[in-house]
């Protein structure tokens, strides 16, 4: 009888596509990697940051 919990695991699926694209721009305020790439002009910010700077400016009177 085989077993559906046996010790061999299934395969993991290779992704399709690896290539990640252009290196992205890091975030000037926590230098974490941003969505956008470093070819972009001007203050790149990671999605957190840009989140944190919205709240600021939204609450800002």
């Amino acid at each position: 009888m085989d077993d559906a919990c046996g010790g061999n695991p299934a395969p993991k699926p290779e992704a399709e596509n690896t290539d990640k694209g252009p290196p992205f721009a890091e975030c000037v305020l926590c230098r974490e990697p941003t969505e956008y790439p470093e070819s972009v002009r001007g203050i790149t910010l990671c999605p957190v940051c840009e989140w944190r700077e919205a709240e600021r400016a939204a609450c800002s009177g």
